[in-house]
């Protein structure tokens, strides 16, 4: 089963690729294009202002 709190094998972050045994819960999902895309705390803080201009105008 895919599921992102038990995944099949190591999480790696789609931009740095630093790699992590279980999903830490300082990452963040993205779904794109119906595959999960995960990225690490320090991209994430990075890129917030990327992250956040992506979101639908629903969640403002």
């Amino acid at each position: 089963m895919n599921d992102a709190r038990k995944p099949e094998e190591p999480i790696v972050c789609a931009r740095c690729g630093k790699t992590a045994e279980t999903l830490p819960v300082t990452w963040t999902c993205s779904v794109e294009n119906g595959s999960r895309h995960y990225i690490c705390d320090s991209c994430a803080r990075e890129n917030i202002r990327s992250i956040e201009g992506r979101l639908d105008s629903a969640w403002w």
